[in-house]
């Protein structure tokens, strides 16, 4: 379970728009992760800013770490973004968070409902 405090900490940890690309980058490869330095060639930031910025999301409990031979992978705890994500939704709607699904709509979804 989420409460404000672990909310504020991780939505903290998302703002900056390093970490935010970072989170996406990971949100997108899936459970397997990506290593750091994949991570910081796309999004173009040094290596170092970006062990730095990889480190407060990992301590936000959004992301985790494991060293897989000389490289250090970092993947989305998917769990932990339910977890958040329930956090923000549960009084969704006046108690009816069905009302919400289209938050977790696909972004290109999303945009052929607008049409």
């Amino acid at each position: 379970m989420v409460d404000e405090i672990d909310a504020v900490a991780r939505f903290g940890a998302l703002a900056h728009p390093a970490r935010l690309k970072a989170f996406r980058l990971l949100i997108a490869a899936g459970p397997s992760g990506t290593p750091s330095g994949e991570i910081a060639d796309a999004l173009q930031v040094p290596p170092t800013a970006m062990s730095f910025h990889l480190a407060a999301l990992e301590r936000s409990g959004l992301v985790s770490a494991r060293r897989q031979g000389r490289q250090i992978l970092y993947a989305v705890q998917f769990e932990e973004v339910r977890k958040l994500l329930s956090f923000l939704t549960e009084d969704c709607c006046g108690g009816r968070p069905e009302l919400c699904g289209a938050i977790a709509a696909p972004r290109k979804r999303r945009r052929e409902e607008k049409v």
